[in-house]
Parts: structure tokens; sequence; C-alpha cells
């Protein structure tokens, strides 16, 4: 390109110093309209506690239309409130408005003294009381989960560990499988180059920075530029401002790891595939790709680089479920949670797949021969829903339940018709 001479050369320069001039003097306004900036303002209140984490229960803003709950679970290293960042663009308010009764885990920030907690302590201690406390609440045997990232991995995690509990499963960018994906993550955690160990050692829990840094490198033009010409380039427009406050809020606003519970799902889901592979164990018990017999829908991002689709979708192909499916959106891994796209398309489709799967309210008792005592027998076997009953191995249930094999397989065959008809 030829340079800029003469005159030409001289209005370019006089335009680019009008408007420097010009957006420093909306610089102040600006300042002023980001740090006003709210964050997560549909109400809640907490309904338990345990350790530093909160169980969330937000007011209704409908009509309750639906049964069954929905209890979101968040990964561990950010805060939660990018589903509920603002009013127009609020996963929460939008399950809300379609009539869901909506709880949510807010982890809090882990302590030194938390860095020897593990996987095992997240999945069957934390997640499993939180779903306890909402099937008691809302008087359910099971709640639908809502897994978002690692919180998507540990809710499959503990649906496959505890299926009775689980009626729907919806995972939003789960971390599922490891081999060749092509993100960035797998190769950063390459076992010949990366020793999660180590860092745990080092730390005990590992620092917000230390995330905050590698997802900054995950595409550092944009974060460290480009980014904030557009906000240059939009300083006169506030809306723009305050969504950028609030983006910026949150991504400040990260939380450090146990560092044990690090070193597992580095070592156990990214460098050993092991979830896949149906090889994970929990405190020395599997976690079993056969219970994941519910519904699965996977929601997933196509320009995600911090968990890209292939590093989600193959799992769909080795669960045993006969209802699993996937919803691709063109957004990125934060999109999925705020963008214009996912809550005019995305949103409106995960209710509606939820809506779906609530409308059955068939039970154990509307199988003819299953009384209250066989039902006893049949739920202490983990057997709570007509899903599970015919999904499950008729000999193996027929000793657990102390059934007779034949009676069992008749019980099958009906839940199976009222299942087909719900």
């Amino acid at each position: 390109m030829s340079p800029v001479r003469g005159p030409d050369a001289l209005t370019a320069a006089w335009t680019a110093a009008a408007d420097t001039v010009e957006a420093a003097a909306m610089l102040p306004e600006a300042v002023e309209t980001m740090g006003d900036v709210d964050v997560g303002e549909t109400p809640a209140e907490t309904v338990y506690r345990e350790n530093k984490l909160r169980l969330l229960r937000y007011e209704p803003l409908a009509e309750r239309r639906h049964e069954t709950p929905i209890l979101v679970v968040y990964a561990l290293i950010n805060r939660p409130y990018i589903l509920d960042l603002q009013p127009d663009r609020s996963v929460v308010r939008r399950l809300l408005e379609e009539g869901f009764d909506v709880y949510l885990i807010d982890w809090g920030e882990p302590s030194a003294l938390d860095g020897t907690l593990t996987l095992d302590d997240y999945v069957n201690r934390y997640i499993a009381n939180c779903v306890d406390v909402v099937r008691e609440e809302s008087d359910v045997p099971a709640v639908n989960l809502l897994g978002y990232c690692m919180g998507g991995t540990m809710s499959a995690m503990y649906a496959a560990t505890h299926p009775e509990k689980v009626r729907n499963l919806a995972l939003m960018a789960p971390s599922l499988y490891f081999e060749d994906t092509g993100g960035l993550l797998e190769t950063w955690g390459d076992g010949d180059y990366f020793r999660p160990a180590a860092l745990s050692e080092t730390f005990g829990t590992v620092p917000a920075s230390f995330f905050g840094s590698g997802f900054s490198l995950m595409d550092p033009l944009q974060n460290a530029v480009s980014k904030y010409v557009g906000l240059a380039e939009n300083l006169d427009d506030e809306e723009f401002v305050a969504n950028f406050a609030r983006m910026e809020r949150w991504l400040a606003d990260g939380i450090g790891m146990p560092g044990e519970t690090y070193r597992q799902y580095l070592e156990d889901i990214y460098q050993g595939n092991r979830f896949y592979n149906d090889e994970l164990t929990l405190d020395g018990k599997p976690v079993p790709l056969s219970g994941l017999t519910m519904p699965v829908l996977q929601v997933l991002a196509e320009y995600d680089n911090l968990v890209p689709p292939t590093a989600s979708r193959p799992f769909n192909d080795v669960i045993p479920s006969d209802d699993t499916g996937t919803i691709e959106i063109a957004t990125g891994h934060i999109g999925l949670s705020v963008s214009r796209t996912a809550h005019e398309q995305l949103w409106p489709a995960v209710a509606e797949w939820f809506a779906e799967r609530d409308a059955d309210t068939h039970s154990l008792d509307d199988v003819d021969g299953i009384g209250p005592r066989y039902a006893e027998r049949l739920r202490e076997a983990g057997i709570d829903t007509l899903d599970a009953l015919v999904a499950a191995d008729a000999a193996d249930l027929a000793e657990r339940a102390d059934v007779p094999r034949g009676r069992l397989e008749d019980w099958m065959a009906q839940a199976a018709d009222l299942a087909d008809g719900r």
C-alpha cells in the first residue's frame, strides 16, 4: 500500500486526532457506566450450605408448569453468575420463565485447607447432598441436572453412579473425550510434558491466576488487544460498554481449585481418557457408563476453543441411553451462556427438551403387579423409575430384588409400553 502524502496525509492526521479527542471525552462517562453494572440479579435464597458451597433456589418468575426441578452444576474455577449475567441474557431466567423450578450450586472459593478435596468429595458428597436437598424440597424421586463445562463432566459422573436420582441429564460443553481432539487444553495437558501432580504439590490449592493466565493465552490477540480496540470504538454505546464491563468483571473474578481435584481431573479425564473408556473410579469405586440410561442432551458451541465439540460429542456413542441428542450453535464456550444467538435459539430448545421429558407421570406403581412391597424391593435395588426398570438386566435384578424372573420380565414389558406412551 502506498504511503499517504500531502493533503491526504494531513486530513488523515487531523481525523485520527479528532477521533482520539472524541474518545477521550467519552471515557469518564464510560468508566462510570462500567462501575455501575450489576450481575446475578435474579432473586434467590440459600437453602443449603456445606463447607464453602451454597445451594441457591431462585424465586419463580412464572407459574410452575413442570414437576421436575433443574439443578445447575457449574464448573469449579469461575463464578456461576455467568449463567445470570444480566436479565436479558440469563440462562437462569430463561428456565424460570419456562415454568421450571431452578436450583444452582455456587461452589464458593476454596481455601488452603481445601487442597486435599477430591473428585469423589465433589461428586459423591457435595453434588449428592445438593441433589438430595432438591429432591426433598420438591418431593420428587429424581431431578434434572444441567452441568456446564467441568460441572457437566461431574454431573455425568454423578448420574452414572446414582442413575435413580437423575431424570434427565443436559451437559453444556462437557469435557468427556480426549484422544487427539485438537483442543488446546488437551495439547497443553499432554502427559509427556505436563505433570499435574507437581502443580498440585506446589500450590496445594491451584490459584485462580494460574487458570486466568492460561485462558488468556488461548487467544492472546483477542484477550490482550482486540477486545480493547472494540471497546474504544464503542465508547459512545452505553449498552456495549455495560456488557463489556459485566464480562470483564466475571473474567477477573476467578477462583482456585483444590490441588488434588485438579490432579485427578487432569490425569484421569484429560490424560487418561478414563471416563470415556469406562475405567474411571472415585475413591476406588467404579463410575460405570452403564448407569447413564436416562435421556442425555449435549449442548455444544461450534467455536469453543476451551472444550471443542470433538471433546464432547463422541461420549453419546458409548453410553446405553436410547435417548441421546446434541444441539450445536455457532458461538463460543462462554457464548453458550450470554450470546444473543443462544438466548434466541438455544435456550428455548433446551427448555423444550426438558419439558417433553417431564411429561411422563407414570411410576413403578402404575405397573400391574408392582405393589408397595415389590416397589420397595426394586427401589432398594436402585430401580426407581420406569426407564431404570426397562434398562435393567433381568437376571441380575431378579436376584438382587428377590423377584421371580418371569414376573420381572412381565413388569419390564409393561414399563416399556408405558414409557413409549409418555
